[in-house]
């Protein structure tokens, strides 16, 4: 019998899980930390491992989402999903303790100081390629907002192609070490907490990251600063809304 697994990646092993998504999540692990999938190497596409597996697109992306908040892997939008280096355990930030609103803001007073600068950066130093990555996530991430989504993972990545494009491998692992902790909708329910309409959410958040990619689009690093800080501070006055609404709640 001919194995037709793409290379790359093992059979999926016959076993139980708790949803569909998590066994795509564990074998995909299992190769990556038993060296089937090596650091730098590309994942087969979506269509590949939803054959492998016998689910659907929606499962895939979902099972991606939680390797990328893992740091296991990371998505170049248009390009495919890439196998990253094994993150340096120094910080002590386990994405798991990040889970309550006042976690979510510290991350958030954190990133605020960071990634200001990555803008600053990304504006004086990206590439016309590096531009266009950026103009091809930022189409998708309009057209899913029409469309009534929003995806953790396209956000993850707007951020992630941001300090790639400041030249200095440092904030892209950094980032890349925090995973899907960055973005305050993937640990909280952030529209329903803060009782705002998710339309509207997502259309506020879309906005504020076409402000930051014109910015470095014009390759304008005060621009991009200003916007970039407006993102964040934005998402910290929201989130500290709501912060003191469950103080409130509680007393």
């Amino acid at each position: 019998m001919i194995d037709s697994t793409p290379r790359g990646m093992m059979p999926a092993p016959r076993k139980k899980y708790r949803n569909l998504a998590q066994g795509v999540i564990e074998q995909i692990t299992h190769s990556i930390h038993n060296g089937v999938l090596k650091p730098g190497e590309k994942l087969p596409t979506e269509s590949a491992i939803m054959e492998i597996h016998g689910v659907s697109r929606t499962v895939v992306r979902e099972a991606i989402s939680h390797l990328q908040a893992a740091g296991l892997v990371q998505t170049r939008h248009g390009i495919g999903t890439f196998v990253l280096e094994p993150a340096p355990a120094t910080l002590g930030l386990p994405s798991d303790a990040i889970v309550t609103v006042r976690d979510v803001l510290a991350i958030l007073e954190l990133r605020i100081s960071l990634e200001t600068e990555a803008a600053w950066l990304a504006a004086s130093r990206r590439t016309d390629a590096q531009a266009e990555e950026l103009a091809v996530l930022i189409d998708a991430m309009q057209k899913e907002r029409k469309q009534g989504a929003g995806s953790v993972s396209d956000d993850v990545q707007f951020h992630l192609l941001i300090a790639q494009a400041t030249g200095n491998r440092y904030f892209v692992e950094f980032l890349s070490y925090l995973g899907a902790t960055i973005i305050p909708r993937a640990r909280l329910n952030t529209p329903q907490i803060g009782q705002d309409d998710p339309a509207i959410y997502l259309e506020r958040v879309n906005r504020e990251h076409d402000d930051i990619f014109q910015a470095i689009l014009r390759k304008d690093p005060e621009a991009a600063r200003a916007a970039m800080r407006t993102h964040l501070s934005n998402s910290r006055e929201r989130l500290r809304r709501t912060q003191e609404m469950i103080t409130s709640a509680q007393s």
